[in-house]
């Protein structure tokens, strides 16, 4: 079996190829990534010594490389991690967004149909069903509810969606998508919640939080979700949307005090500022289906599962630092 993982250099592709490389020694995984600014090569090095993994610097939307690469490589599986994510970003420049991840969505799938690939995996995110009400917090998305974005990256996200579901019922691409929460652990790139928050509090800086940070999200540690992706490709139905949530709805404000409280710190750093466009209320995601058809089962709680990780981010400063500089972008070309 051979199986191309794209965006694997991201947060939780990079954590997918530790996790499916060590499971599956007879599986051979390669691993594509264009290193744009959220791919670190720092992420996956440690990868490089593994005999059933090798890396591919190059971006999904040049359909000449990506035609070579399945010609040259004959891959049995695509699980396509690879996305502009960064809700902010979309806003101020939604074009790079459409790019990637509709129209590059949209080359793997044309070279998988060419080259008779056996399962298609998009991974897709819960800000597609939009959001839900403070005050009913007995409403989730399942994988029924319709999609109905806020964002460019969110609609990006449910336009790739949508184009999947096509090619499965148009041409009979073998296709599967999976839907998560807020993801949380290692190697998450530093402009996100979490690891903003361990870094700024760290240097006793002010910690920013949207709004009056009554904004909820279901939090899933990064370990779960990649279970879960598993799952969907081995006992997954072709033509099926996956859900997979944490059962760890908190609000932002929370998150930030629990993170506070771990490093010992002060509820006095956190600084309320102007809200986000277009902010979505709250995520909350109904796992139900993907536990009864896939056996699927959380193996972390909230409460241990952030612990471990803001451990890990005290731990790895230097990681951090080394993107606050900008030296990450050099780790490819001193480790060729």
């Amino acid at each position: 079996m051979k199986v191309l993982v794209t965006g694997g250099a991201g947060f939780i592709g990079s954590n997918f190829l530790y996790y499916m490389t060590d499971k599956y020694k007879d599986y051979d995984f390669v691993c594509l990534d264009d290193l744009t600014y959220a791919g670190n090569y720092n992420n996956i090095k440690e990868l490089e010594k593994k005999d059933n993994y090798k890396f591919v610097k190059g971006n999904i939307t040049d359909r000449d490389f990506i035609n070579n690469l399945f010609e040259k490589e004959k891959f049995d599986w695509v699980v396509n991690f690879a996305a502009e994510s960064h809700v902010d970003n979309s806003i101020k420049n939604p074009e790079i967004f459409l790019m990637t991840n509709i129209i590059g969505t949209q080359v793997l799938m044309d070279a998988s149909r060419k080259y008779g690939i056996k399962r298609y995996h998009q991974i897709s995110t819960d800000e597609v069903y939009g959001d839900l009400p403070l005050d009913r917090p007995d409403l989730l998305f399942t994988e029924e509810t319709p999609i109905h974005t806020s964002s460019p990256y969110s609609s990006s996200k449910a336009a790739a969606d949508l184009l999947v579901g096509a090619y499965h019922r148009t041409f009979g691409l073998p296709t599967t998508i999976s839907r998560c929460s807020n993801n949380y652990g290692p190697y998450q790139f530093p402009e996100k919640l979490i690891p903003v928050i361990v870094s700024k509090a760290l240097k006793d800086e002010k910690v920013p939080v949207y709004g009056k940070g009554e904004n909820i999200r279901d939090w899933i540690h990064v370990h779960d979700h990649n279970v879960g992706v598993d799952l969907i490709l081995h006992k997954g139905k072709v033509g099926e949307v996956y859900n997979l949530g944490g059962h760890s709805e908190r609000t932002n404000l929370e998150v930030v005090k629990t993170i506070l409280k771990a490093l010992g710190k002060s509820e006095d750093l956190i600084e309320f500022v102007k809200d986000r466009p277009g902010h979505d209320l709250r995520y909350a995601i109904d796992s139900s289906k993907s536990e009864r058809e896939l056996g699927w089962k959380l193996s972390y709680k909230f409460e241990d599962g952030i612990q471990k990780t803001v451990e890990w981010y005290v731990e790895n400063q230097d990681w951090i630092e080394d993107i606050l500089s900008g030296n990450y972008k050099n780790a490819y070309k001193e480790n060729k």
